[in-house]
């Protein structure tokens, strides 16, 4: 029988707001696949379960593993997966290491193992953690996703301030993208992903006068909290979501 390949959500990053699910799957598992950034792990590699690892660094580097483990102690003993996940946006590129993490996973899933994804926030939202799991449903393996909770409801709370009320409504946005046009929608607006862009989301945010706060690494030791655009570091890190409202510079309310 193939195991099953469940992409968990650890949450924003406190680790106390890990799901009791996610613990409990975490604890099970016999494979925990790690994401890597790092353009150094040329492919995917396995590691036997162990008391260290190998490829320490990885796992020092991925806020997801680190939430987890501090939530979960047992998650240091477990078999690792690591794969490959550069942050680049050649389609081409991605598409062939995709393809290769999901054959990786194949492996040991077909070896009755079962597999955990650890992913920030909750996988259903600009989560890694699809690609791999959409090539394994398409093969037939057995899939789940448990969700976390995402970065933005996080913030908000952090913030002590509601995302919507009423009528109001709420619009995701990945910020790297291009926000020109989708500032104007009503209610809510909730920026991610800005990276390198942050300087670009600052200056429209400030020129239009728009209601923001900010909140960096949510949850985290370095966590800081930003309550207009004008404040917001051009320099900001890659965990930055940007809650803009209504109501500020003529907006309605």
């Amino acid at each position: 029988m193939r195991g099953t390949f469940t992409g968990i959500g650890v949450g924003p990053g406190d680790p106390e707001l890990l799901t009791l699910k996610a613990a409990r799957l975490i604890r099970d598992c016999c494979v925990a696949a790690v994401p890597v950034s790092d353009p150094g792990l040329a492919g995917p590699v396995y590691e036997e379960a162990s008391g260290s690892s190998a490829y320490g660094i990885y796992l020092e580097k991925c806020a997801a593993y680190q939430i987890a483990l501090n939530a979960v102690p047992e998650l240091a003993e477990k078999a690792k997966l690591f794969l490959p996940m550069p942050m680049i946006k050649d389609k081409e590129v991605l598409r062939k290491i995709h393809d290769t993490d999901a054959s990786a996973a194949e492996k040991i899933l077909d070896e009755g193992k079962d597999i955990i994804f650890l992913t920030l926030g909750d996988p259903t939202v600009y989560s890694t953690c699809m690609y791999v799991h959409k090539r394994l449903a398409r093969a037939g393996y057995p899939t789940a996703l448990v969700p976390g909770i995402t970065s933005f409801c996080a913030a908000a709370a952090r913030l002590d301030m509601p995302l919507a009320e009423n009528r109001e409504e709420i619009h995701i946005l990945p910020a790297s993208y291009g926000i020109e046009d989708s500032l104007h929608l009503a209610g809510t607006k909730i920026l991610m992903k800005a990276g390198r862009k942050m300087p670009e989301v600052k200056k429209i945010l400030v020129e239009r006068n728009m209601d923001v706060r900010m909140v960096q690494n949510c949850g985290m030791k370095d966590e800081q909290i930003f309550k207009s655009a004008e404040e917001i570091p051009e320099q900001a890190g890659y965990y930055s979501l940007l809650i803009v409202k209504e109501g500020k510079g003529g907006e309605k309310r």
